[in-house]
């Protein structure tokens, strides 16, 4: 920050500036609890054990201090690569018809109130509806400092089971949705991309209808023809804009893969291809005939369904994350 050339660069200098604080916040929450804790250890060798009323406060302040403990654990274990960068979302679902695109948009909800919690922007670039309600996929860019870092926790097959609003016989469906996380890779990674391995496809943007409606082929499909990538942008207003938007999102997608290869963990990291069906699920939402969500690969649990669809998330995430770093 002392260089003369720093203010030169706006983005990167607000890029450095945004990680200063966030490594500043970290220490003096260290810093904080450190003398927290050493404060009620001198206050706990005090405390004569027949004083109840002490000891229910000191057990009560315990509590605080290893919930923010805990919060600092989740911060620092966020140490991969591209943790603290911005992901790209996918939402598709799977089994299930109806029931299953009404469950893909009840996890756009989801996810969309755990960005605001943690004041993240979500962009959504594009969007594709069911055929009779909920949406069949959706591609949304959520901005914000460790973005990846907490949402790569949620990628994996999530399995509704609940009493279906669409079933005149009111009977208990199971749909599922698949949700794929990519990091957004800085503008300045070089990744080569041969025009020859793409098909770059234009269409009429779909919208709202009214005045909304967009009359030209703005939107872009991009297939990366090696990988069979398929990346499709369509909010922005021209078709320049929406290609470039598209190009960026491949670009994420390919250097993630080239820099798993090079460090032989594709397998690890990516794991097998599921099929969007039974047994395959990372995550059961249970809101019939008793409330439950469980997450498989942890064993964690919260019993208010509508809290978690309502974006509280941290539970599930920061568990998975200690289970990874173990």
């Amino acid at each position: 920050m002392t260089s003369p050339n720093f203010w030169n660069d706006k983005k990167h200098s607000e890029e450095v500036i945004n990680t200063l604080n966030s490594e500043k916040k970290v220490l003096n929450d260290v810093e904080t609890l450190l003398e927290e804790t050493k404060d009620y250890l001198e206050m706990a060798k005090t405390i004569n054990n027949n004083d109840t009323e002490s000891l229910t406060w000191l057990e009560k302040e315990n509590q605080n201090l290893t919930k923010n403990i805990n919060a600092i654990e989740t911060i620092i274990l966020l140490n991969d690569t591209y943790d603290k960068n911005d992901a790209v979302l996918e939402i598709h679902s799977g089994a299930g018809g109806t029931e299953a695109c009404d469950w893909a948009n009840m996890l756009l909800r989801m996810y969309t109130r755990y960005a605001e919690k943690k004041n993240y922007k979500i962009e959504i670039i594009d969007k594709e509806p069911g055929l009779e309600a909920g949406i069949k996929s959706v591609t949304a860019i959520i901005k914000g400092t460790n973005a990846y870092g907490y949402l790569k926790n949620e990628k994996g097959i999530h399995r509704l089971v609940r009493i279906s609003p669409f079933d005149a016989g009111a009977r208990r469906h199971t749909s599922f949705a698949s949700i794929s996380v990519t990091p957004v890779v800085d503008d300045t990674i070089n990744v080569e991309i041969n025009e020859k391995d793409l098909k770059i496809d234009v269409f009429h943007s779909s919208g709202a209808g009214g005045q909304s409606v967009n009359t030209t082929d703005s939107a872009v499909r991009i297939t990366h023809l090696p990988t069979n990538i398929v990346v499709t942008c369509q909010n922005e207003r021209s078709q320049v804009q929406n290609k470039a938007k598209a190009m960026q999102i491949l670009k994420s997608k390919l250097y993630e893969i080239e820099e798993e290869n090079k460090r032989q963990e594709l397998k690890q990291l990516k794991g097998k291809q599921k099929d969007i069906n039974f047994g395959s699920q990372i995550r059961s939402y249970i809101m019939h005939p008793y409330s439950l969500v469980k997450d498989h690969r942890t064993d964690c649990e919260e019993t208010n369904v509508n809290k978690v669809l309502d974006g509280d998330l941290d539970k599930f995430i920061n568990a998975n994350l200690r289970r990874n770093a173990k």
